[in-house]
């Protein structure tokens, strides 16, 4: 294959190469996620042109922001790969294949802002439609649960790593007496 000119029109999927992305998306999702329990969305900068990004999705999407935010809180995958959704974001992400590094990789979404990422919460989308709801949700403060929840998170997680590594000790405390 390494001889013959790539064509991704006609490319089958390799399983090796899907692999590869959902790993990578997979990452991707689970830096987010420890990125939102230790900053403050508000407080959280994606790219260098988050200011960009965010002003140009309120002028291509201006429905993202209607309703109170609804299609931010909870994304419309119907309407985004719709038709006329479909040929919007195009357009859209065309614009930052030069701006934004791996602006067209996959990556994962939580649909509901509120919840944390799970099986059933959770959408691929290409890096920058990512990025465009992310900052968003960031800035009108949808992120403030999530924030919340992967802090919550955390503090179980240590609490079980310690009762964790007390039983291990008592357990090899217990083998040195024998």
């Amino acid at each position: 294959m390494a001889t013959q000119q790539f064509d991704p029109k006609n490319a089958q999927n390799l399983v090796e190469i899907e692999e590869r992305f959902a790993v990578k998306a997979v990452e991707h999702a689970q830096t987010y996620w420890n990125l939102l329990e230790k900053v403050s969305p508000r407080d959280l900068k994606l790219t260098k042109i988050d200011d960009e990004i965010y002003e140009h999705a309120l002028q291509a999407f201006p429905e993202l922001v209607e309703n109170d935010n609804a299609k931010l809180t909870v994304i419309d995958e119907e309407w985004m790969k719709s038709e006329s959704g479909k040929a919007r974001w195009r357009e859209f992400i065309q614009l930052y294949e030069k701006k934004v590094k791996d602006y067209n990789f996959g990556s994962l979404i939580r649909t509901d802002a509120r919840q944390e990422y799970s099986e059933t919460n959770t959408i691929f989308v290409t890096r920058i439609q990512f990025y465009t709801y992310e900052i968003a949700r960031n800035r009108l403060g949808l992120n403030d649960r999530a924030h919340e929840i992967a802090k919550e998170e955390a503090v179980k997680e240590k609490e079980k790593a310690e009762k964790e590594k007390a039983r291990a000790e008592k357990e090899k405390a217990k083998k040195r007496k024998n």
